[in-house]
């Protein structure tokens, strides 16, 4: 079981400072427990109660009657500073593993994100990493502390038997420790299922959740309220149940060691009685003996953790030991500033069995704006997302100016890309802070030129705070033209030569979107543009069109030859125009 820990010690390792002091405390309270406590009984307490003859001075009686609080504060104390180092090592272990794992989140491909719920990656992040957190403190705690007791308790034990009369009795009594073993074994088997369930379910109510405040605004539009708290109840109520299954078998543990502990101090008792064993003698060993079943119980609840701490390890393991497959090469290509000359060559992508693309050939001029239009589904999302190497390919090449994207470094190759998204995600942050995201070294004049660029300073000038505003999360206390104003000045802000735009006006009204449209004809100058067309009326301004259909690129050319030309084209066109 610690062995499969063991990696994550690294974790210890790097808070040996508080850790030492945790154990070096821990090693003194088990010393104090196990065998300070047995040795008072046997040794200090007698003499006051032999009555001999003459009788204890009294400043005798009272150093003896001060060992008692002498030892408990001793105790007390090393018990104290090792609960806090404890804890001090355990939060900044829960800090180390969340970094780890929030890191690793942002370099996994984003296939990887999109198979996983929100929800649940949370849950991974928060409440499995809180588990591992407890459980390596409670290893490097409870792991030495009571062993340490046990031991001291034990070893009183033994000498007790070699010294006094009455050695039979202590075997037997030792006789019943091992088999407070058996129901430590069996309960561990059953927990680690058990917890697994819990965090599953965890995971699956985090997910309802997350999903429940996403969609908040289609809840109360198609009166989902009493829907949503039924599904929420179900997933509470399932969780419930798993962590009542986790409950029943840890807290049987133990009763089932204090009945074996029972067993044996009754066994003890009848034993001393027929071996005419003094009181003192059997009342330490007495002390003694509980004072290693106290610690076994521990270890048994020891036991328990791990395995909890197992199944969260399970979980967060299918994150931190998920391959990292769009990485920067060995040796990049030196790549300063791109012109832009977007080549496909062969490409074939799959995010599962069916191709998204297949066979994909394409040159892009610098300085082209080139449309991307055909059915939903069709690959056009996919076609712009490889350029940055958000995917990467399963087969072919794409190249920008003769590069391939894998051979570049990744900071290098989207540091010549703007993205332009249909709907733009801002952070709870100020306007001025969202903006500075474009550049990161940019001045304050550049930002504000950047905001007057995208028309967006309209509007930043009439908020209270103005660009101190904060924007809410995703932006929520902007509308749709605002947050897309700030998200085009952001692209300014970037002055790269490749920019994407994800149909940046397809949810706009007729006055935002003459204030975007005018931005976005500003911006595209100059630059590779790839438009990823939902609606026509954006392409009027593309001097490329190359039309997508299953995968395939079945045409390209100019709106006049391809209307004349492609029967998709004309069709998805005419479809559109008799829409509006």
């Amino acid at each position: 079981m610690f062995r499969r820990f063991r990696p994550y010690f690294r974790y210890l390792l790097e808070n040996r400072g508080p850790l030492s002091a945790a154990i070096f405390y821990g090693l003194l309270f088990g010393v104090t427990s196990g065998l300070g406590l047995p040795a008072l009984v046997k040794y200090v307490f007698p003499p006051i109660f032999d009555r001999q003859d003459p009788p204890l001075a009294s400043s005798t009686i009272w150093l003896i009657a001060a060992s008692v609080p002498v030892l408990f504060l001793l105790r007390a104390v090393t018990g104290y500073l090792n609960s806090y180092y404890v804890s001090l090592t355990g939060v900044r272990i829960l800090e180390a593993v969340r970094l780890d794992y929030f890191r690793k989140l942002q370099w996994l491909p984003l296939s990887f994100l999109q198979r996983k719920a929100s929800g649940d990656l949370i849950s991974r992040g928060l409440a499995d990493t809180a588990q591992l957190q407890f459980t390596l403190s409670l290893v490097a705690n409870d792991g030495v502390k009571q062993p340490m007791q046990l031991l001291g308790a034990l070893g009183f034990l033994l000498w007790q038997a070699f010294t006094t009369d009455g050695a039979l009795l202590v075997l037997v009594c030792l006789a019943v420790v091992p088999l407070t073993v058996l129901p430590v074994h069996y309960v561990g088997k059953k927990i680690v299922k058990r917890a697994l369930e819990v965090q599953s379910q965890l995971g699956d109510m985090s997910s309802q959740f997350v999903e429940n405040l996403a969609a908040a605004r289609e809840v109360r539009a198609f009166g989902l309220e009493q829907r949503e708290i039924e599904r929420f109840s179900q997933a509470t109520r399932g969780l419930v149940v798993a962590q009542m299954k986790t409950v029943k078998y840890a807290q049987a543990l133990t009763p089932a060691i204090e009945i074996l502990s029972g067993a044996g101090i009754a066994a003890s008792l009848v034993f001393a009685y027929d071996a005419g064993v003094k009181w003192d003698t059997f009342f330490a060993i007495i002390t003694a003996l509980y004072l290693c079943y106290e610690p076994i119980k521990k270890i048994g609840y020891l036991n328990t953790e791990l395995n909890r701490g197992t199944a969260s390890l399970d979980r967060l393991e299918h994150v931190l030991h998920e391959p990292v497959t769009i990485t920067d090469p060995a040796q990049p290509k030196p790549v300063t500033r791109l012109r832009g000359n977007i080549a496909f060559t062969d490409v074939t992508f799959s995010y599962g069995e069916a191709p998204a693309l297949s066979g994909v050939n394409a040159a892009i001029p610098a300085g082209t704006v080139c449309a991307l239009v055909g059915p939903s589904g069709a690959g056009k999302s996919t076609f712009a997302n490889l350029v940055p190497r958000f995917f990467e390919v399963g087969a072919g090449a794409v190249t920008i100016d003769g590069i391939d994207v894998r051979a570049m470094r990744l900071a290098d190759l989207r540091n010549n890309i703007a993205l332009v998204s249909q709907e733009p995600v801002l952070f709870n942050d100020t306007i001025y802070n969202n903006l500075a995201l474009g550049k990161a070294a940019a001045s304050r004049d550049e930002i504000m030129a950047a905001a007057r660029s995208a028309h967006a300073d309209e509007f930043i000038s009439k908020l209270p705070q103005g660009h101190d505003t904060i924007v809410g999360e995703r932006g929520a206390l902007l509308s749709g033209g605002q947050k897309q104003r700030i998200a085009i000045a952001r692209a300014f802000l970037r002055h790269a030569p490749i920019l994407i735009l994800d149909e940046a006006t397809s949810a706009l009204d007729s006055d935002s979107e003459a204030a975007v449209q005018d931005a976005l004809r500003k911006l595209v100058v100059g630059k590779t543009v790839l438009i990823i067309a939902h609606r026509f009326s954006t392409i009027r301004d593309a001097s490329m069109i190359l039309v997508f259909d299953q995968g395939r690129i079945v045409a390209q050319g100019n709106h006049a030859s391809l209307y004349a030309g492609n029967a998709l084209y004309k069709s998805l066109y005419d479809r559109q125009q008799g829409a509006v």
